[in-house]
């Protein structure tokens, strides 16, 4: 049965309001509260929505849930929630639960945004059934000649034994990843970290549209129509990437790449980590050495080493600790609060409201972090507005 347009706006609306994922709503649905009455409990501030107030104080009174499912159902997209039948949820609860549950020893399973999304806008085929048999393809955007011909090979092989082929959508890795299973008729698909109805990179809008067209293509963003691909967004779109693949391969990766964070939450969401090793000369090869040196992914060499690693699941090293190892600049040694902070800021002035509400956080704690961001010369103050500043 189709869910009511009540409802559906319901989750349209928390979706723009919570930066999510959010733990607060969650424990609110688990706790039996309806989404209708969560979704009017946000707008009117009722006291009963606890932790959520602070969560939605910056976004609760904007209420564009209707314009917001026009211009998705505009670009032939679609809301879906755990009320739908196409809803992955056997992958959510095995990986955010095992995160949950307190098996995963790493520091990522503590974090907040080691939870589940309540929501999800989808572009093209059925995310469930894609996501049956999945695995998860990532690496370095700097890629060689031997990284491209090694993703070919690794994707070709798993596309060729019916494996769908989850990754982000970047330039190099990532791309190739997904051209690769579009071109040997397999399935794909495109986890963003921006609005459903945005291309990002703008580069690869032609392969997004191929996708979203094809039978066994997809994409899929936890944020709503318009958002903008900032950089906290990514991070957290890491471990959606994670969660929805058996596995994560990485098959090439500098020792500061950004595939490694995908990596860590792939550990951390019990599922497989795998890296291809690599010339010992080539620096787009360390990333992956160094975690099959220190025992933080698998090494695999074909395709049949990672279906033999997935099926069935392989096992996780309980005791291993996996830590984000970002470039030593400014603006990556900051706290993802932070990032989203000052990834709202501007070369315009821009009031502590107007920063707080693009950024989905309180106004208290953003001053909090504006004054933070401003001790370490990132943003300067003019009055009542901040600008940001060189990073």
């Amino acid at each position: 049965m189709p869910i009511s347009d009540s409802r559906i706006e319901a989750w349209a609306y928390l979706s723009r309001v919570i930066e999510g994922p959010s733990r607060h709503l969650q424990a609110l649905i688990d706790q039996g509260h309806d989404i209708e009455e969560i979704a009017c409990g946000v707008k009117k501030r009722a006291p009963w929505i606890g932790s959520l107030a602070a969560a939605t104080a910056a976004r609760y009174h904007i209420d564009r849930a209707k314009e917001d499912l026009d211009k998705a159902h505009d670009c032939g997209a679609r809301l879906i929630t755990p009320e739908d039948k196409e809803w992955p949820g056997e992958l959510f609860d095995s990986g955010f639960g095992f995160a949950e549950r307190g098996m995963s020893q790493s520091p990522k399973g503590q974090q907040p945004d080691a939870a589940r999304p309540h929501a999800l806008w989808v572009k093209g085929a059925n995310i469930r059934a894609l996501t049956a048999q999945s695995l998860t393809v990532v690496g370095t955007r700097a890629v060689s000649a031997y990284g491209r011909d090694v993703t070919e090979l690794m994707v070709a092989g798993l596309v060729k034994h019916q494996w769908t082929i989850i990754s982000g959508g970047a330039l190099g890795v990532d791309t190739i990843a997904h051209a690769t299973a579009l071109n040997a008729g397999g399935a794909t698909v495109v986890v963003q970290a921006c609005g459903i109805n945005r291309s990002y990179p703008a580069a690869n809008r032609a392969l997004f549209r191929s996708i979203a067209k094809s039978p066994g293509g997809a994409l899929i963003s936890e944020y709503p129509p318009d958002a903008p691909p900032y950089r906290h967004r990514f991070l957290t779109r890491n471990r959606l990437a994670a969660v929805l693949g058996q596995g994560t391969v990485v098959t090439q990766a500098a020792w500061r790449s950004g595939a490694l964070n995908t990596l860590q939450w792939a550990a951390s969401l019990g599922r497989q980590p795998m890296a291809v090793p690599g010339p010992i000369t080539d620096i787009n090869s360390f990333g992956c050495l160094e975690k099959i040196k220190t025992g933080e992914a698998q090494m695999v060499r074909s395709p049949n080493e990672v279906r033999e690693l997935v099926q069935p699941l392989g096992t996780i090293d309980p005791e291993a600790q996996y830590e984000l190892d970002f470039a030593p600049t400014a603006v990556q040694r900051l706290s993802r609060n932070e990032l989203r902070v000052y990834d709202s800021t501007h070369t315009q002035p821009l009031s502590a409201t107007d920063i707080a509400e693009r950024a989905g956080l309180p106004v208290g704690l953003t001053m909090h972090l504006l004054i933070e961001l401003h001790g370490k010369n990132m943003v300067s103050r003019k009055r009542n507005y901040w600008i940001r500043g060189e990073s």
